[in-house]
């Protein structure tokens, strides 16, 4: 850590994440020390690949719930986000075919959005008035789901994340249809995410993330990254409906917890987000399927 930060100061955001990918190494250091190093280190690394959602949640927690300037919240944050994609591009902390796989999140989550809302469903409600709400929707929204591609996309180039024994790609996109189309048939013919969960972990059983805080490579069974990711969004979900940026119909009276089982829900997502995010060419390269 003292190497780190004994180098000449970086100048710039590219220079920064070089930085922290490619640490000065320090081979001589171990123990308890070592242990306090990577971690503060992971954790500078994955609140930097929370840049994008980090960014976005603070604009929900200060945008007055009146908006500003005449502008109503939700148009506001629209224009905020969009403000914080296109920095993110324009400083390269994205490439273009990044962008492209984001934008990809935002119509998966636009359609689940529309649907969930709807009068039929009800499954949640955006309550405040807005110009840029198509069937119910605010456009905003699509952008909680792009957090999560974001997030997963720096966190692979941040930590040097690697895969070891994946999946075939066709098993894990069936897997992530399966995900993606229970979220709207669970409604007519039954709830099976428990099936699907069930196959999931069946299938990435023997799957391991490889990452790096570091100069030295650490291992975490993937499933158990799935699940740490998705809690973290539930608590996000929960101080997002605290906020009243949407509510479930048992919040309408009065805010209480976001249901636990939620959780498992944005963990299922993570597995969905997680395939689009590993069929990006420059990731393929960094997963090993065993023949």
């Amino acid at each position: 850590m003292t190497a780190l930060l004994s180098g000449p100061m970086p100048r710039s955001l590219e220079e920064i994440d070089r930085l922290l990918i490619d640490p000065p190494p320090a081979p001589a250091l171990a123990g308890f020390r070592r242990f306090v190093v990577e971690f503060l280190l992971f954790g500078i690394k994955e609140a930097r690949a929370c840049l994008f959602a980090g960014l976005f949640f603070v604009s929900i927690f200060v945008t007055p719930r009146d908006g500003l300037f005449g502008i109503p919240r939700y148009d506001l944050l629209l224009v905020i986000a969009l403000g914080i994609q296109i920095f993110m591009v324009w400083s390269k902390l994205e490439t273009m075919d990044e962008l492209k796989a984001i934008c990809l999140f935002h119509v998966v989550g636009f359609a689940l959005e529309v649907f969930k809302t709807s009068g039929t469903i009800q499954s949640w409600s955006y309550p405040d008035f807005a110009y840029t709400k198509v069937l119910g929707v605010p456009l905003f929204s699509g952008f909680m789901y792009a957090a999560v591609g974001s997030y997963i996309i720096q966190a692979w180039r941040l930590l040097h994340v690697r895969i070891r024994h994946h999946p075939p790609y066709w098993m894990a996109i069936l897997v992530a249809l399966a995900i993606y189309g229970n979220f709207f048939t669970h409604h007519y013919i039954g709830d099976y995410r428990w099936y699907i969960a069930a196959l999931a972990i069946g299938l990435y059983a023997r799957a391991t993330v490889i990452f790096r805080p570091f100069d030295r490579d650490r291992r975490m069974p993937l499933i158990l990254a799935f699940i740490l990711i998705g809690f973290f969004i539930w608590l996000a979900e929960n101080i997002s409906t605290f906020f009243a940026i949407w509510h479930y119909p048992n919040q309408i009276g009065a805010w209480s917890t976001v249901h636990l089982g939620k959780w498992s829900s944005w963990t299922l997502l993570v597995i969905m987000t997680f395939t689009i995010v590993a069929s990006l060419k420059h990731i393929r390269e960094k997963i090993y399927i065993p023949h």
